[in-house]
């Protein structure tokens, strides 16, 4: 993946190549956390890899290099063989009681699946919130413990990510299915931009004043609560 900071121009606009670049950048990213997440024990190490790919990026304007992943990947393989199970299964539940409720297998009506319906995008808004807390370099218990209390003490921002969520679950649903692997990069730097309070497009262009090495700097912003 190549870095994204590159010159503007004298207006601070960023040319159209840059633009696509990142757009590429995000689609072999998502294509990439989707194959390592294909053995489905791998799908915690490979979603916390990518976010902190992103996380790297949003930050410092490159992406890290190819060892720096695979070596983050390789850490993050045990200790997310739980967290993935436990995705896996409130995932599968979730599903089958939406698939129950909408077929009328199991009682309960429209009301029912509403509720279920919004208490699966809140969930997935939680999580999502954990995943970017995860990518800025915290374990998964403390990554959900934080993201609890952001939620609350945000929720607001909280409700921005289950739309963010929930609008991606809808494009997998209506795009081709070999486009949903691109979708699942670009909807990671969406939770990135979205959770730190800071549009990508506006992250790269705020840093247009220095240099340094040959490369424009891109601050810091604020973590999540």
């Amino acid at each position: 993946m190549a870095s994204r900071a590159e010159p503007v121009d004298a207006a601070g606009r960023r040319d159209w190549r840059d633009v696509l670049r990142d757009a590429a950048d995000l689609a072999l990213l998502g294509i990439l956390l989707t194959l390592a997440a294909l053995p489905l024990l791998t799908v915690a190490a490979a979603v916390g890899t990518a976010s902190a790919a992103v996380h790297d990026w949003t930050r410092t304007g490159s992406w890290p290099s190819a060892r720096t992943t695979v070596r983050r990947f390789g850490r993050a393989v045990p200790p997310g063989v739980p967290v993935s199970l436990l995705a896996l299964a409130v995932a599968g539940l979730l599903a089958a009681d939406l698939a129950a409720l909408a077929t009328g297998r199991v009682p309960g009506g429209p009301v029912a699946l509403l509720v279920t319906a919004l208490v699966t995008a809140g969930l997935a808004g939680y999580a999502g919130l954990a995943v970017v807390e995860v990518g800025g370099g915290g374990r998964w218990r403390e990554a959900a413990r934080s993201a609890a209390r952001a939620c609350l003490d945000a929720p607001t921002r909280w409700a921005a990510l289950t739309g963010v969520v929930a609008l991606a679950g809808l494009l997998a649903v209506l795009v081709t299915p070999v486009a949903v692997p691109i979708l699942a990069g670009y909807t990671l730097a969406a939770l990135h931009a979205v959770a730190n309070r800071q549009p990508i497009a506006a992250a790269v262009t705020s840093g247009r004043g220095g240099h340094a090495g040959g490369r424009r700097s891109v601050p810091t912003y604020p973590e999540s609560p």
